[in-house]
C-alpha cells in the first residue's frame, strides 16, 4: 500500500464540503476504492454480476432440506429472470451471468446468452467420506472463475459482484469456516435453505467427521479441495483475479464470504479488494466476518445467496466513489472551513 497515496485521498476526503467524518463508512469506502484501483477518481460505473452454481455430494448425508434438483430449477430462473437477483440487476441495469460449474440435474448443452456451461464435474464428492475433490479439479474451478472474470474486466467491468446457488453449499460454508478459523461446528452452521433442529445436528456431525478425516490440509488449496464446492473455489478464483486487476469485487452472503476466507488464505492481500456487502442471518456469519476483521456495508436480514446483498449494495460503492470525484472541496466552492 501506498501510504503516501492514501494520505492524499484522505486529505482530499477530509477537504470536502462537509464536517469531518459526516459521511461515516462512505469515507473509508471512497478511500478503498481509490487504493484498489490507485486512482484518485476510481471509476465502478460498469458492474457485472456473477452467479456460479454447483451441486455437493454432501448432500448424500440428507443436510439439505431442498433436493438437488432445486439447483437445476433455479438455473433456469435466473436464465428466465425470475430470481431476486434478477429483480435487483434490473433495477439497476446490472448484466448479469450464470455459469454452471458443476449442477448435477443441468443438460450441459443448453445454450442461453445468460448461460456459461463450464462444470468440472457433476457436483462434488461426499466430503465427510472423502476429499470433495481432486486437485486438478480444484485448479480447473478457480481457473475457470478467474478467466471468466477477467475477461470481463478486460471488456470493461471496474465493479465485480458474485453470487451462487447450490444446494447443499451452506454445509460446505460451515466446514470451511470452522476449518480455517477455530470456531467450534455447532457456532458455524445453521438453517440453510430451511434445515430444521435435526438438520443442524446432521449438519453438526458430518462437518465434525470431516475435519478429523481432512486434518492434514492446511493450506488454503488444500483446504479447499477437501472441503469445498466448485462454484466456491470458481468464486475464489475470481476474487484472486479482482486482485490482480486491481478491480472491486463485491463479497455477498455467508458462502460468498467462505470463498473470500479462503482467498485471504490463499493470498492476504486479497483482502483489500473486497468490499463486505451485508450481514447474512445465516449463523455463523457475524462471526466469520469479525474473524476477517471486516465490517459489512448492510444489514437487512437477508439469506438467500445468489448475490442479492451485493447487488443491493452496489449503489453506495457508487455513491462513495460520486463523492470522492464529484463533490467540491471548500476551496472549489469558496465555502469557509471551520479552521479558516
Amino acid at each position: 500500500m501506498n501510504s503516501e497515496f492514501s494520505k492524499n485521498i484522505q486529505a482530499k476526503i477530509d477537504n470536502k464540503t462537509k464536517p469531518l467524518g459526516s459521511l461515516g463508512v462512505l469515507e473509508s469506502l471512497a478511500l478503498q476504492l481509490a487504493l484498489i484501483t490507485n486512482d484518485d477518481k476510481p471509476k465502478v460505473n460498469a458492474p457485472f454480476h456473477t452467479v456460479f452454481a454447483a451441486d455437493h455430494g454432501i448432500c448424500a448425508q440428507q443436510v439439505n432440506a431442498f433436493p438437488q434438483e432445486v439447483s437445476a430449477q433455479m438455473v433456469f430462473n435466473f436464465l428466465n429472470g425470475g430470481a431476486a437477483v434478477n429483480a435487483f440487476c434490473d433495477v439497476q441495469l446490472i448484466t448479469m451471468q450464470v455459469v454452471n460449474v458443476g449442477v448435477k440435474h443441468f443438460d450441459e448443452n443448453i445454450k442461453h446468452k445468460m448461460l456459461i456451461n463450464k462444470p468440472v464435474a457433476k457436483g462434488t464428492e461426499d466430503f465427510s467420506v472423502v476429499a470433495a475433490m481432486s486437485e486438478a479439479q480444484c485448479k480447473k474451478a478457480l481457473n475457470i472463475g478467474h478467466k471468466l472474470i477477467s475477461l470481463q474486466i478486460k471488456e470493461g467491468a471496474n465493479l465485480i459482484s458474485l453470487g451462487e446457488m447450490g444446494i447443499g453449499n451452506t454445509t460446505t460454508a460451515a466446514a470451511l469456516m470452522a476449518k480455517v478459523t477455530g470456531i467450534a461446528v455447532n457456532e458455524c452452521t445453521g438453517m440453510g435453505t430451511g434445515s430444521d433442529k435435526e438438520g443442524i445436528i446432521r449438519k453438526n456431525t458430518v462437518i465434525t467427521t470431516a475435519l478429523t478425516l481432512h486434518k492434514n490440509a492446511k493450506t488454503g488449496l488444500e483446504i479447499l479441495q477437501t472441503l469445498g464446492g466448485f462454484e466456491i473455489a470458481a468464486m475464489v478464483g475470481a476474487m484472486l483475479c479482482c486482485h490482480q486487476k486491481n478491480v472491486p469485487v463485491m463479497v455477498d452472503g455467508f458462502i460468498a464470504s467462505a470463498a473470500a476466507l479462503i482467498a485471504t488464505v490463499i493470498e492476504p492481500a486479497s483482502k483489500q479488494n473486497m468490499i463486505f456487502s451485508h450481514c447474512s442471518n445465516e449463523n455463523g456469519h457475524k462471526k466469520m466476518l469479525d474473524f476477517m476483521q471486516v465490517k459489512p456495508l448492510l444489514d437487512l436480514g437477508l439469506r438467500l445467496g445468489e448475490g442479492t446483498g451485493a447487488v443491493l449494495a452496489i449503489p453506495l460503492v457508487q455513491s462513495a466513489a460520486s463523492f470522492l470525484c464529484n463533490m467540491a472541496s471548500f476551496d472549489d466552492a469558496q465555502v469557509s472551513n471551520k479552521d479558516d
